[in-house]
């Protein structure tokens, strides 16, 4: 696959993670716990950065909230967290003090000039960028009358009058996103807003829905425009788990050759032949093998398969390095279609976890 020429993009840093220049493009999630329950709160951030995630971001409503980041920012250690604040200058500046990598505001709504330059001149001294996030659900009264509604140049404009804020108080370190819950308007704005700024844009299909239907929307908005070389960071927005967001942007960027590729997995549609739990012990190989590359990067990735029955396993099992086939409550283990071991379904990933280990050095002949 060629690589996708990029738009020509600052770069800035989220803690350790780089973005924008021709970095990476990185995966966010936002946590959905109460952002005051540390522990719950760290804990969910572990679990979206052992899933995959670059970046998971915390909604900050009061002081007891920005109090706690300092807590979950120990927990998590230097991976990257992001404060999101509405209103209130004073929780920004206490989510600075509590550590956190990142911020994101809209200047225009957390009161006056002084504030906004407050709140700069803090994360200015700390190395912390600022992400602008404009919303159609929520443009300033001005814009919408101009425009008629919520429109990509309404949206546009709104980016670049709070982008004029933080630059007028001498603040640089700036991303910007400009999102809708629609695919044709999402896109369309941040085609306009990629032509009129050099500030990385963080892209996200807001209020994509449930895990089907925002898949399909957020995948279908964010391929369209990473394939124009448009974005530098992520977020699929969805009504489920945080970590199924990490998953859902993961697979977006490596079908697009974004990402090193995952695992190479190749399972079987289920049928009335099934006897085995053929969906569970599919997404948990998916899930264990993502671990053990994350963790060793540099294992070999021979192809796997899962397949449900003897009808098309055995074939599908001398296409793959290694293959599970399934049984009644049973799986085989094949090797380039030698059958090497039969063992219950309980035992089949950490089997095929073993052998993906041991096959380190080995060779298609």
């Amino acid at each position: 696959m060629q690589p996708i020429p990029r738009q020509s993009t600052h770069r800035i840093r989220v803690g350790a993670v780089e973005i924008g220049g021709g970095a990476p493009v990185s995966v966010q999630t936002m946590a959905n716990t109460d952002t005051r329950d540390a522990a719950a709160s760290a804990a969910q951030a572990l679990a979206c950065f052992e899933a995959g995630a670059d970046i998971v971001r915390f909604a900050v409503p009061d002081a007891a909230a920005a109090a706690a980041l300092a807590e979950i920012k120990r927990a998590v250690g230097p991976r990257a967290i992001v404060a999101d604040i509405h209103f209130d200058h004073r929780l920004a500046l206490a989510a600075l003090e509590a550590g956190v990598d990142g911020l994101r505001i809209n200047p225009g709504n957390i009161g006056s000039a002084a504030k906004v330059r407050e709140v700069a001149a803090a994360a200015k001294d700390r190395g912390v960028p600022i992400r602008i996030g404009v919303n159609a659900g929520s443009l300033e009264k001005d814009v919408l009358a101009r425009h008629g509604g919520a429109t990509p140049e309404a949206l546009v404009e709104s980016a670049l009058g709070e982008i004029a804020l933080l630059e007028d108080a001498g603040f640089g370190d700036i991303k910007v996103s400009v999102k809708a819950s629609d695919v044709p308007r999402m896109v369309a704005a941040y085609r306009l807003l990629s032509s009129r700024t050099r500030h990385p844009l963080h892209l996200g299909l807001t209020e994509a829905g449930t895990l089907l239907r925002g898949t399909v929307s957020s995948s279908v908005a964010l391929g369209i425009l990473l394939a124009e070389g448009i974005g530098d960071t992520i977020r699929v927005s969805l009504t489920d788990a945080p970590e199924n967001e990490v998953r859902v942007g993961l697979a977006v960027l490596r079908s697009l050759g974004l990402r090193a590729p995952g695992p190479d997995v190749t399972s079987c549609p289920t049928c009335g032949r099934t006897q085995c739990d053929l969906i569970g012990t599919a997404r948990r190989v998916e899930d264990a093998l993502e671990r053990l590359y994350r963790a060793e990067p540099a294992l070999p990735r021979p192809r796997v398969a899962v397949m449900g029955c003897v009808v098309n396993g055995p074939g599908e099992a001398r296409d793959a390095d290694l293959a599970l086939v399934g049984g009644r409550n049973t799986f085989f283990l094949y090797a380039r279609g030698e059958r090497l071991a039969q063992f219950p379904q309980e035992g089949a990933v950490d089997r095929l976890v073993a052998a993906v280990r041991a096959w380190e050095g080995q060779s298609r002949g």
